[in-house]
């Protein structure tokens, strides 16, 4: 058995562009019944596969046993599913297809940034409805790749998510992914929170460094492209997270890494998306700053070796432990610093007024200083 890898290029799981689908690639539509179908099957399949023993009777007995655990799984996921689903709609620009969730009833639904991309204006279809609403752009934040759109009319009966405390996320949680991938509307794939904490640096667009985000919630359910912006969910109808990447095989030529997506943990949602829908923008992101502008530092052999500092903030973090223009930032706590994205995702896993030890070099002498970080600007 080969080892796993650790995924390295994660990509956007939408938006879908729109338009024809690829010639010879098969795609099976899945509606919210089928999808309920696969799932009690992973359930009861799941029941039945813990019974064993070598007495009849309680073989019998076991296997009675784990069929009721069986169908009591598959109640779950419908449960689940129907609370759930009407909260998850999809969203469509002139640039392609994603998701989004049901913020509150005056008609605000929380996205990705990159599914509205630069859109301001976009049409919602409610899940299980064929009407398109009309909806506009309230803001963007595409640091933590969330925004935020509003509908021009909502229609009465709207069911906003119910979003989860991100303390309590675990490790082997019962996940539902809900959206619309590969443009399936009202889709729903299962899986387990298989790591919490990630730090995923997504790819950019047009030269230029895709966002950084810290604290992301791994899961095993299938993202795929047009995910994007849709609910990641837990057993108790609750949305911890908002789907968003889908990882690379390192050395597959971009092909997808089964079973490894990442999503926005709900804490995350929740603050940004009140400071947009709020003000129109994001006034605390709750990200650790070290107070400087950097670029990567090439050494002697053209190799990268760390984050020259190129402006310091007065008064800021770094000035006030005493860092200057010039030096090279090679450590952060106990992260190695080779470039400027290496410390950019060190810094996304850390929280503003922490205390961190920077080793840096200056004048070819090797130094540390201890810093308590600021908070990342949001303009």
């Amino acid at each position: 058995m080969h080892p796993k890898k650790e995924p390295t290029r994660p990509i956007p799981a939408g938006p879908r562009p729109t338009g024809p689908r690829t010639p010879g690639r098969r795609l099976v539509a899945a509606g919210a019944a089928t999808a309920l179908a696969a799932l009690a099957l992973a359930g009861c399949s799941s029941g039945s596969a813990s019974s064993n023993s070598s007495s009849p009777g309680a073989t019998s007995s076991g296997s009675a046993s784990a069929a009721a655990g069986g169908n009591q799984l598959q109640d779950d996921y419908e449960r689940v599913i129907s609370e759930v689903l009407p909260s998850v709609v999809q969203i469509t620009t002139a640039g392609g297809l994603g998701s989004g969730i049901v913020y509150d009833g005056k008609g605000n639904i929380v996205t990705n940034a990159h599914v509205v991309g630069t859109a301001t204006t976009m049409t919602v279809t409610l899940a299980n409805s064929t009407k398109s609403l009309d909806a506009t752009l309230v803001a963007s934040y595409p640091d933590s790749d969330l925004a935020v759109i509003k509908l021009t009319s909502p229609p009465s009966g709207l069911k906003p998510a119910v979003f989860a405390d991100s303390k309590k996320v675990e490790l082997g949680q019962i996940t539902l992914a809900m959206g619309s991938p590969l443009g399936l509307a009202s889709s729903v794939t299962e899986g387990i929170v298989s790591a919490t904490g990630r730090t995923v640096s997504e790819p950019g667009t047009g030269g230029a460094p895709g966002a950084t985000i810290g604290n992301m919630v791994q899961t095993s359910a299938a993202i795929n492209p047009g995910n994007s912006g849709g609910a990641l969910v837990n057993l108790a109808s609750q949305v911890i997270g908002i789907n968003t990447l889908a990882a690379t095989e390192p050395e597959g030529n971009g092909a997808v890494a089964p079973g490894i997506g990442f999503a926005i943990p709900a804490s995350t949602i929740t603050s940004i998306t009140d400071q947009l829908i709020k003000s129109g923008k994001v006034t605390n992101s709750g990200r650790a700053a070290l107070g400087i502008t950097a670029r990567t530092f090439f050494d002697a052999g053209f190799q990268p070796a760390g984050a020259v500092i190129v402006s310091v903030v007065s008064g800021g973090p770094a000035d006030s432990a005493g860092l200057q223009v010039g030096d090279v930032i090679t450590k952060l706590g106990d992260t190695d610093i080779t470039t400027l994205n290496s410390l950019t995702t060190a810094l996304a896993s850390l929280t503003p007024d922490s205390k961190v030890t920077v080793t840096y070099v200056r004048d070819g002498q090797s130094r540390t200083a201890d810093v308590t970080l600021g908070t990342l600007p949001t303009s």
